[in-house]
């Protein structure tokens, strides 16, 4: 799908936008922040942090989406070789979309332990984007898939800058800051928004991009979810839809975190927010750390 004039225009004014409000620091030297978000299958970052995303791409980082498996048993009549093509394609134009590196693992979608070999898989990623920020999943989840994705990243948090684990791609010199992705998971224990984000300037390219994952958003997930007579059938109406069904609502927890990081009278403003937790196992930001991270905070 192309986008529309309307779509361009609207676009082009939201990267002028925020553009105008990003600290000089950020406008002059992007390139200093790199970051990688992980998630188990082709569409997981797109979901949770698809938005930061967009806003850090509009700003000039570097950002890296990387699926941990290649969604090959996600649908409800393909599978296999075919599904998992069909899969990358999305991702890629996903990743267009939004303006990110996608890179799909080819680990069986619903096979995925937390095995040496896909550790050293996910530690060679790290290395080679230079991350300076990992987002990934906590490992308690709903999804094995997922589950195991944040063990592994957790498992790699330490060994990306040891120089004798997977020696053939050098090391990081510093520990990246890792963070997790929102979830509602209250046991062992809850999620806690470190950081909100304010993605609702962006809120309507991450629908777009997420429009890209068809096999996903439009089939497989309605279908196990027991909802596919809702998708509408004009695919005018469907992006309108997903934008309305795909709305994360804004916990009393996530809206503290974003009065602190943006000030009460606008952050009672914000629509639409992702939220990330610090995980401990990585570099121990400070409030400036983050800040410097994430310069729409002030």
């Amino acid at each position: 799908m192309y986008l529309t004039y309307h779509r361009l225009a609207v676009f082009s004014i939201l990267f002028l936008g925020i553009a105008t409000l990003l600290p000089a620091v950020a406008q002059s030297d992007p390139s200093k922040i790199r970051v990688i978000m992980i998630g188990a299958h082709p569409d997981d970052c797109d979901l949770k942090s698809g938005g930061t995303a967009a806003l850090l791409s509009l700003m000039g980082y570097a950002v890296k989406f990387v699926a941990v498996t290649n969604g090959d048993a996600g649908h409800q009549t393909m599978k296999g070789t075919a599904l998992a093509k069909r899969r990358l394609a999305e991702a890629q134009e996903a990743g267009k979309r939004f303006g990110v590196t996608y890179d799909v693992l080819d680990n069986h979608d619903g096979e995925l332990l937390p095995t040496l070999a896909v550790r050293l898989q996910i530690i060679k990623k790290i290395r080679e984007w230079n991350a300076d920020v990992v987002i990934a999943p906590r490992p308690n989840d709903y999804h094995p898939d997922h589950r195991y994705t944040g063990v592994l990243v957790q498992d790699a948090a330490y060994m990306v800058a040891v120089p004798n684990v997977a020696p053939e791609t050098p090391r990081l010199q510093k520990n990246p800051v890792f963070l997790y992705f929102q979830d509602n998971f209250q046991r062992p224990n809850p999620f806690r928004p470190d950081v909100a984000i304010d993605i609702s300037p962006v809120y309507a390219q991450k629908i777009h991009a997420l429009d890209a994952h068809r096999s996903q958003v439009y089939e497989w997930l309605p279908w196990i979810g027991g909802f596919l007579d809702k998708v509408p059938t004009d695919q005018a109406e469907q992006e309108k839809w997903l934008a309305e069904t795909r709305a994360v609502k804004i916990t009393p927890e996530v809206r503290a975190s974003l009065e602190k990081g943006y000030g009460k009278d606008k952050a009672a403003q914000v629509q639409h927010a992702e939220a990330f937790e610090v995980c401990e196992y990585g570099a121990r930001p400070t409030d400036d750390d983050l800040k410097r991270i994430f310069p729409m905070l002030k």
